[in-house]
């Protein structure tokens, strides 16, 4: 069966633009003209991920159904993992499925598209560190989040009963994923430390570790600084101007000396998969799709969008990986696409990255960021609950795209109450 638009890959941005397009062709057309294909069952915001790894948020509560949010939105879902493109003919190939026994449940498949559109993300960037594969964990999903979840669980209860009274933890990479998940894993412990007894409890040291002169590099110095003092305050270690040499089981090389490491979590780097070089289109130097101004790729009716590409910025830059900009992709895509089944002479005109500024979420009800940002011109600091809420309200804003806004209030009292009774850390 050939179909109009696929979109590969139901991320924010991938999701969000199946979902405007769905709506806007309507409940007929659009589970016949749109399919959205991921290798999971349910979507989970990715910057939720960290928080997935502390403990500190449930997957499987917070996680919505692709096949429900697609009978919601008028799109058609498949499950499936891409492992062939072949731009020529217009079809792709799905690997087989198989169950947690290794027994295959779904073999091979082929589609056919008119219109392909790539959302399949990007991974860690290793820096080819030796070791880093091995010993560190990688927050790439839900997945990832989880088993080091498990991880984490593990060696707090095991530091807990036994004469240890430190738990060391590392985390290599100071952009936002390394910060929040530094704050989060500190307010975890102290949680937990209020429920055990004198002789069980114990310190955790959470280290920081930055190739770069300052945290949150890509953010204002002002709010780098901010955070940095923040995260002192939780008694964070921040090991900045430290390149890591090499990662071993229980701790790190670097060019500021060695950091014990009972767990390393490896949040430093973006880097699209290798795999993209076999796809018949043109990559770059981080294996993501080169797409022009219009986000197409070097084949016909083949687009490419978010993380996997490398799309033109401001002053001649490629556009951040940001979940900002694979949404404001998902909106210009999802009326160039329509436009050009309407009226195919007519000229979306190019895509352009908007930069609305940054937050950062720092535990409880403090946060920093810089809003109005852009590459050329002013922007203003906020910090403290004010910027929390703003942060939250990225979160929701994504969820009203896909739930609409009544679906999204509900949702949000639902969890706020459910952190309410069952507390904040799940050892589970």
């Amino acid at each position: 069966m050939e179909h109009d638009i696929v979109i590969i890959g139901g991320g924010a941005g991938g999701l969000e633009l199946a979902a405007r397009l769905g709506r806007r062709f309507g409940p007929r057309e659009g589970r016949r003209r749109v399919l959205l294909i991921d290798h999971s069952i349910f979507h989970l915001w990715k910057p939720s991920l960290h928080e997935v790894a502390a403990g500190s948020l449930d997957s499987h509560q917070e996680g919505l159904s692709y096949p429900v949010l697609a009978r919601r939105n008028h799109f058609s879902f498949a499950f499936g993992d891409l492992t062939g493109l072949d731009p020529t003919n217009k079809t792709l190939t799905l690997g087989e499925i198989r169950d947690q026994d290794d027994a295959v449940l779904v073999r091979p498949r082929t589609v056919k598209f008119r219109t392909l559109v790539l959302a399949i993300g990007s991974g860690s960037n290793l820096f080819g560190t030796p070791g880093a594969a091995e010993h560190a964990h990688l927050l790439e999903d839900v997945a990832d989040a989880e088993a080091f979840n498990k991880r984490l669980t593990a060696a707090f209860l095991a530091t807990a009963y036994s004469d240890g009274q430190t738990m060391n933890i590392a985390i290599v990479g100071a952009g936002a994923t390394g910060v929040e998940l530094s704050t989060e894993l500190i307010e975890g412990h102290d949680e937990l430390s209020a429920g055990l007894t004198e002789g069980q409890k114990f310190d955790l040291a959470v280290t920081l570790v930055e190739a770069a002169p300052r945290i949150l590099g890509g953010l204002p110095e002002r709010v780098s600084a901010k955070a940095a003092h923040a995260l002192e305050e939780k008694g964070v270690r921040l090991l900045t101007d430290a390149k890591v040499k090499a990662v071993h089981a229980g701790r790190l090389d670097t060019s500021r000396g060695e950091v014990p490491a009972d767990l390393i979590v490896w949040a430093a780097g973006v880097k699209a998969a290798e795999t993209n070089r076999d796809l018949g289109l043109t990559t770059g130097r981080l294996n993501q799709f080169v797409v022009d101004d219009h986000l197409r790729t070097s084949a016909p009716d083949i687009y490419a969008m978010g993380d996997c590409a490398e799309a033109p910025g401001p002053e001649g830059r490629p556009v951040p990986a940001r979940a900002q900009a694979a949404a404001q992709q998902a909106a210009y895509l999802a009326k160039a696409l329509a436009m050009a089944r309407s009226d195919p002479s007519r000229d979306p005109g190019p895509y352009v990255y908007h930069d609305k500024g940054s937050l950062v979420s720092l535990g409880g009800d403090r946060g920093v960021g810089s809003l109005m940002g852009n590459l050329g011109g002013p922007n203003f600091l906020i910090e403290g609950l004010i910027a929390k809420w703003a942060y939250m309200a990225l979160h929701l804003d994504h969820h009203r795209a896909i739930l609409g806004v009544r679906r999204t209030a509900i949702l949000a009292l639902s969890r706020l109450l459910h952190r309410r009774v069952s507390g904040r850390l799940k050892l589970h």
